[in-house]
């Protein structure tokens, strides 16, 4: 089996946000935003695997601070985790004013990506750890990967519809609800 390090899987991408990139509001799109995470996430995925990779998850997108028309947008990216044929690319977003030379950090996220060959999941690398932080980001995953487990099971064996479902809907939530 062949192993590789987190550094085999580093990309960095900067882009320069133009208008046509702006929403109503005249800041970045957060749909244009998700779609350069995608690429690197995919860049990402299949530097480290050396096959084609396919999104099979995004685990939380927070957009911590807008990013304007004419900032400098940084994304870098890196794997976090491995399992058989599934990887965890952690993001992060980063906008430089120009003018100012001010950064900000403006997303942090995480994608799962798959690597596969004529359409199936393929196994991937193992991982070489060389440092705590690395370390560290492989265990988190391992809690987002159990806590996304926990979060299913929970959806799966609840009875929303039973009446003391919506009894506390309607007690906690200033809702009524007509069924």
């Amino acid at each position: 089996m062949m192993y590789k390090t987190v550094k085999d899987s580093e990309v960095v991408l900067s882009q320069l946000m133009l208008p046509s990139h702006s929403n109503f509001d005249g800041k970045i799109h957060g749909g244009f935003l998700l779609n350069l995470m995608d690429q690197i996430a995919f860049a990402s995925a299949s530097k480290f695997s050396g096959s084609y990779c396919v999104t099979a998850s995004v685990d939380r997108v927070d957009f911590l601070n807008p990013i304007e028309v004419g900032e400098l947008v940084t994304l870098k990216s890196s794997i976090n985790y491995v399992g058989n044929s599934s990887m965890v690319i952690g993001i992060r977003v980063e906008a430089q004013n120009i003018q100012t030379d001010v950064v900000k950090h403006c997303n942090s996220s995480y994608f799962t990506m798959v690597a596969k060959k004529e359409g199936f999941p393929v196994k991937v690398p193992r991982l070489i750890l060389k440092n705590e932080e690395e370390i560290r980001r492989f265990y988190n995953s391992i809690n987002r990967i159990q806590f996304r487990k926990t979060r299913e099971n929970i959806e799966v064996k609840t009875d929303f519809t039973s009446e003391k479902s919506i009894q506390f809907l309607v007690e906690n939530y200033d809702l009524k609800v007509e069924i």
